[in-house]
């Protein structure tokens, strides 16, 4: 045990914290995702394919190891999104500047205001909030605006007669950029069946990117708030403000 203690170097330290950094945030990206599961059977798989070899079963070991050696390129192609979000935030510094914020304050209370009265009006509703990660390729298939956020422009926009109520509001930096815009929808197939296209739109829009979405039900005129692939259903107006404050702002 001295020994030991006595060959730890400080370079060492530095290793181990490095790695645990590293399986903290492994654990965080992947909480609450499908891909929990999905680890789980991988981990029987691979003891299944351990057990089989130390009990001589030749023709399962043969079968797991065949299988195991592409579970590289399974992987890759099952996470790929959650990846590519990981990547794009890599290296990305804060987003907004004092001006910016007041901005998004600003934009806060509007929505808000808009989201509510669109609900209690039963009209469907999809809202974009960019975080770190641009949303360009979305708002260039969309009709763009640069707008100040208002309870007004925002409950126009989705009117039912409106040319641009069908697809995403997106905002940036506490404007509006573009109406119209169409989102990836998700592939997740945990998703309820019970959800539609705005839902699903904002669940693939957020397992893609570090945006907010808020979506309104035009069903039953219930507020959604959708953050790194997870919908958090039936939001009341002071829990949205309290979370968008809390995301955006702070």
């Amino acid at each position: 045990m001295s020994e030991l203690l006595f060959s730890f170097r400080w370079q060492d330290g530095v290793d181990i914290f490095l790695l645990a950094i590293g399986i903290y945030s492994a654990i965080q990206l992947i909480r609450g995702t499908r891909a929990v599961p999905m680890l789980i059977g991988l981990g029987m798989v691979y003891g299944l394919y351990f057990l089989s070899a130390q009990f001589e079963i030749y023709t399962v070991n043969v079968l797991l190891n065949y299988l195991l050696s592409w579970s590289l390129v399974l992987f890759l192609i099952v996470f790929q999104n959650d990846i590519r979000r990981l990547l794009t935030t890599v290296g990305t510094g804060p987003l907004f500047s004092p001006r910016d914020r007041m901005a998004q304050g600003q934009a806060v209370e509007e929505l808000v205001k808009a989201t509510a009265h669109l609900a209690s009006r039963r009209i469907g509703a999809l809202i974009v909030l960019q975080n770190e990660v641009g949303l360009n390729e979305y708002i260039d298939v969309g009709t763009r605006l640069d707008a100040r956020v208002s309870r007004e422009l925002v409950t126009s926009i989705f009117l039912p007669d409106s040319p641009i109520h069908d697809g995403a509001l997106i905002i940036q930096h506490g404007r509006i950029t573009a109406a119209g815009c169409f989102l990836p929808l998700t592939t997740n197939p945990n998703v309820s069946k019970t959800l539609g296209t705005r839902h699903r739109a904002a669940i693939g829009l957020t397992e893609e990117t570090d945006a907010m979405v808020i979506v309104v039900s035009e069903e039953d005129g219930t507020i959604s708030l959708v953050r790194e692939g997870t919908i958090t259903r039936d939001v009341d107006a002071a829990t949205l403000r309290t979370t968008m404050q809390r995301l955006l702002i702070e």
